[in-house]
């Protein structure tokens, strides 16, 4: 780091904060003229459940805020000795989806129903129905019709709604704005408008006026805005709100808040069609960039955009690396009793590096890591399982095998239908996350999964804040490039990274093993109900 360029782009206002507040951590990342990071912050909160109700306070998110930038700023200081009072941009990003609803005097009308909120379930599916369109249930249009469907007493007084990024946003710039991405996860968009759906607009006004409720959802939602576009202003009450120190001065520019998907999508260099991402660690998700779009409407399926608004499907699952590390900790535990101390990292290295020994289909053995619910399978609830058959002797090598391939059964599953029913091409997939931190095993698991090149960047574990960086960068910098353009020649050109293609005897092996995964739900099934 050349700290006096540092030093005269923090000076100079020659740089980019983005914070991004996730589920369990609010981080903030300023970059520098050359777009690397140079300072972060952070604060750690949990969600509550209030009434039954996965939520976070106004005072939660307000001073979660406020002691992450303070953090940041405490950074810059302590590293350079300058007191931050102005970026040259700032960018806003949440986690997606959920309920927050208001009154015209800006009131929460309800607590925030955070996207972990699974009470949606009736007007998920009338909406998909509907809509020819999956609707899944942490959507902000799925919260809404069920408060509907349930004839709520606040629903006479909503006003407007909108996201945790897009109310953050507000606070700071007095704009109700949301960037395509984001709002994509409220209601469905149309990719050649740019703009929210207006023929499903009207299929939800006629359908939602059935039930009592005849506010237009155009007239409740935020205006869209695409990748670039300039979303205000940092007001002087926002800058105060920010800043509790009173250094921060306002009128900085902002461009318009992202979800947490767009965000993983640009820190990833995964922005344009063919295309895409694949976040592994607790949970699993793949992104993939259409370039045109799907012939049939699948469940299991998301559809969401970029920030730039084309096309995304998205394959999420709840479960991919807790059961491995059980397994991974009952080894380390034997280790211990047998007076052996390992490492985590060395543990892990040795235990995906036996995997790629394993037989290509795992011989004979199954397993699933659904310690919850599985929606790409069709499971409400999850038990852990392992079986095998008599013959099949329990090899280290297998075993592990079957274990990197169980966590990502339920990705795989989505996955062939994008690339085997929808024949959706993939020219790379970027891997980011836990489940690729022993060089080139993971890469390789995936790789077969997917039937696609898998790229592991050096970058991609800067997260989403960056990402959000470099969103409000490309506002103020952009010269008539797309946002792929500009990232690719600005953000990655330099950047390392491993690719590994598909193998085919891989490839072959995880499908085989595929066939058991899916013939032997029924086991899984039986599991969950009796045990």
């Amino acid at each position: 780091m050349d700290i006096l360029k540092v030093k005269n782009d923090i000076i100079s206002g020659n740089t980019a904060l983005g914070i991004e507040f996730g589920s369990t951590r609010i981080k903030a990342v300023l970059i520098g003229s050359d777009n690397t990071p140079i300072a972060s912050g952070a604060h750690e909160w949990e969600n509550r459940l209030v009434d039954g109700i996965w939520t976070y306070t106004e005072d939660d998110i307000i001073g979660g805020m406020q002691s992450c930038y303070a953090s940041l700023a405490n950074e810059i200081e302590t590293k350079f000795g300058i007191v931050p009072t102005r970026f040259g941009s700032i960018g806003i990003s949440a986690m997606m989806h959920g309920y927050m609803a208001f009154d015209e005097n800006d009131n929460l009308l309800v607590p925030f129903r955070t996207w972990r909120n699974t009470i949606t379930a009736e007007a998920s599916e009338e909406l998909t129905e509907l809509f020819g369109f999956p609707i899944p249930q942490r959507w902000s249009i799925a919260h809404l019709y069920q408060c509907i469907l349930a004839k709520e007493e606040h629903l006479p007084r909503l006003s407007h709604l909108t996201t945790l990024a897009g109310y953050i946003h507000y606070l700071l710039t007095g704009r109700r704005v949301l960037g395509i991405g984001e709002a994509s996860g409220m209601f469905p968009v149309d990719s050649s408008a740019l703009t929210y759906n207006n023929e499903m607009a009207d299929k939800f006004d006629n359908a939602a006026y059935q039930h009592g409720f005849d506010k237009p959802i155009l007239s409740l939602l935020p205006e869209v805005l695409i990748a670039g576009e300039n979303a205000g202003t940092l007001s002087e009450s926002g800058a105060k709100l920010l800043d509790v120190s009173g250094n921060l001065g306002h009128g900085i520019p902002m461009c318009a808040p992202e979800g947490d998907a767009g965000t993983g999508m640009v820190a990833t260099d995964s922005v344009s069609p063919r295309t895409g991402n694949v976040s592994a660690g607790t949970s699993v998700f793949a992104m993939v960039v259409l370039d045109k779009p799907l012939k049939k409407l699948h469940r299991q399926i998301d559809m969401v955009t970029t920030p730039s608004g084309e096309p995304v499907a998205m394959v999420h699952c709840n479960n991919c690396t807790s059961e491995l590390n059980a397994w991974a900790g009952l080894f380390r535990e034997f280790a211990q009793a047998a007076g052996f101390e390992i490492d985590s990292a060395k543990l892990y290295e040795i235990l995906f590096k036996k995997a790629l020994e394993g037989k290509k289909d795992c011989d004979g053995m199954i397993a699933y890591n659904y310690l919850s619910g599985e929606h790409i399978t069709g499971f409400e609830e999850g038990r852990p399982l392992f079986a095998r058959r008599p013959d099949a002797p329990l090899a280290l090598a297998d075993f592990m095998r079957t274990q990197l391939y169980t966590s990502l059964g339920a990705l795989k599953a989505g996955l062939d239908i994008l690339t085997k029913e929808e024949q959706v091409p993939i020219d790379r997939l970027t891997g980011h996350g836990g489940f690729f931190k022993t060089e080139k095993v993971g890469q390789t698991i995936l790789a077969a999964a997917a039937g696609a090149p898998i790229t592991v960047m050096s970058t991609a574990g800067e997260g989403g804040a960056w990402g959000m960086a470099l969103l409000a960068m490309y506002m103020t910098k952009k010269s008539g490039e797309t946002l792929g353009e500009w990232l690719k020649d600005n953000a990655f050109s330099n950047a390392r990274s491993v690719t590994v293609e598909p193998d085919k005897d891989d490839a072959e092996g995880f499908d085989e093993f595929m066939k058991k995964y899916i013939g032997c739900l029924p086991v899984e099934r039986s599991a969950t109900q009796l045990l």
